[in-house]
Parts: C-alpha cells; structure tokens; sequence
C-alpha cells in the first residue's frame, strides 16, 4: 500500500492531478482545497495517500493534510457517502469549518456544497461517528468554549473563543453559546470581525 507521495506535480486532471515521483507519474485524485496547495508550491511536493483497492483498479487518494486525510476516511463510512463525494465535501470546506458545521448540525452549510445536497448532508451530520469526529476536533480555551482545533488554518478559532467568553459573561451556558458561535462562524467565515459574531451569535440564542 501507498501510504506517502513526494514528487513534483506533473499535471492537473479532472478530479485530482499527476504526481511525478522519480519519473513514474502517479494518478492522484485530491479535493480542490489540496490541488490549490500542490499548484501553489514550488518544487517537490509532498501528499499523504490513502490507496483503495478495487477489482478493477487501485486508486490513490492524495491529501495536503493528516487532518484531512482524516476527515475523509470518517466521511467514507457514512451510508453512500464514497470516495468521490468525500473528496466533494472536502472541496468545499475546509476542514475546520467542516467540523464546526457537523457539531453545529448546520445541515444547510453542508448541504449546498454543489454535488452533496440535503439528503446526504443529513447523513453526515447525524452519522453518530461524524458527530464523534467533529466534537472530538473542538478543544476547551482557556475554559471559556470550545473553538475548532487549527488544521489547515484557523484564524477564526480565536474570534470564536473570544465571543463564546463574551456570551458567557452575559450569562449564557457554556454548550448553548459554543454551538450558536459555531454556526455563526460557518456562517460568516473565519475571517468576521469579533462584534458581528458576537451580535450574530446573540441573536441566533434569542431566537431559541
């Protein structure tokens, strides 16, 4: 089994890319989010691999990331969630918001990735293994909430603890005011000023 690639990337293709390992041009296909890294690197690069044997071919699975890498082998065990809408979910978010949206249950953030829908984004978010995986990324801060565990990068994870502790002195249950940051972060983005989520996140527990 294939477990590891270091090469150069040789070409893009539907669905992933070549990976060109001592002159031998390896088919990997990858999720978008990993293709931008492998195009936006210089030189060698590097791909972690899961290898799926069939009885018509092996294919390799190519991840920039152990915790994508990870993401993808949970997905995979959802009901008619295979390989290529794994790699479908994982194109459209990033792991972080991926996992935030699952202990959320925003259903809606998953379900409009093109190519996924409602009905397997109920799937996943009620799949008790993903429910696992996605609470098992979240980590206290300083006691103040639980904010995703940085993967490939996590510049709201900060906001979001800032607006849990912020939600908290106002008197909010701990589990209550994480999940509506939660939502309100997928929702806006990492990238949202500190207030809007903190305003957003209060409307959402008044509404409850």
């Amino acid at each position: 089994m294939i477990g590891k690639l270091t090469g150069k990337l040789d070409g893009v293709v539907e669905g992933g890319c070549i990976l060109d390992v001592g002159g031998v041009g390896y088919l990997v296909s990858c999720s978008q989010k990993t293709l931008g890294r492998l195009q936006s690197a210089n030189g060698t690069v590097q791909v972690l691999v899961e290898t799926h044997v069939r009885q018509d071919a092996i294919v390799l699975y190519g991840f920039a990331t152990e915790e994508e890498r990870e993401a993808f082998r949970n997905l995979i065990e959802v009901k008619t969630v295979g390989p290529q809408k794994a790699l479908i979910v994982l194109s459209g978010l990033g792991v972080p918001d991926l996992a935030r949206a699952i202990a959320a249950k925003d259903r809606k953030r998953i379900g409009d990735i093109k190519g996924i829908g409602a009905t397997t984004a109920n799937r996943i978010v009620d799949e008790p293994a993903m429910q696992k995986w996605a609470t098992g990324r979240m980590r206290p801060d300083d006691g103040q909430g639980a904010v995703a565990v940085p993967g490939d990068g996590g510049p709201g994870a900060g906001v979001a603890a800032d607006a849990v502790s912020a939600l908290l002195n106002l008197g909010w249950k701990r589990p209550e005011a994480a999940a509506a940051v939660a939502r309100v972060v997928g929702r806006l983005g990492d990238d949202a000023p500190l207030a809007s989520v903190i305003r957003d996140s209060l409307k959402e527990l008044s509404s409850r």
